[in-house]
């Protein structure tokens, strides 16, 4: 998830893509989803802790 300074990575990979993603490469993407997947089990996590649990 990190590093946080001067901008999140996450952050600034997103924003590469929003733009079109020029000049991305195949390590990119892989570094995008490195860095992008604990955030979605966090997320995925929680929706199921608070809505899949009966």
């Amino acid at each position: 998830m990190a590093p946080f300074v001067p901008e999140p990575h996450l952050l600034g990979k997103l924003r590469w893509v929003l733009g079109g993603a020029v000049g991305m490469q195949l390590v990119d993407w892989g570094d995008l989803l490195m860095h992008g997947a604990p955030w979605l089990g966090l997320i995925g996590f929680s929706i199921w802790y608070r809505f899949g649990k009966k």
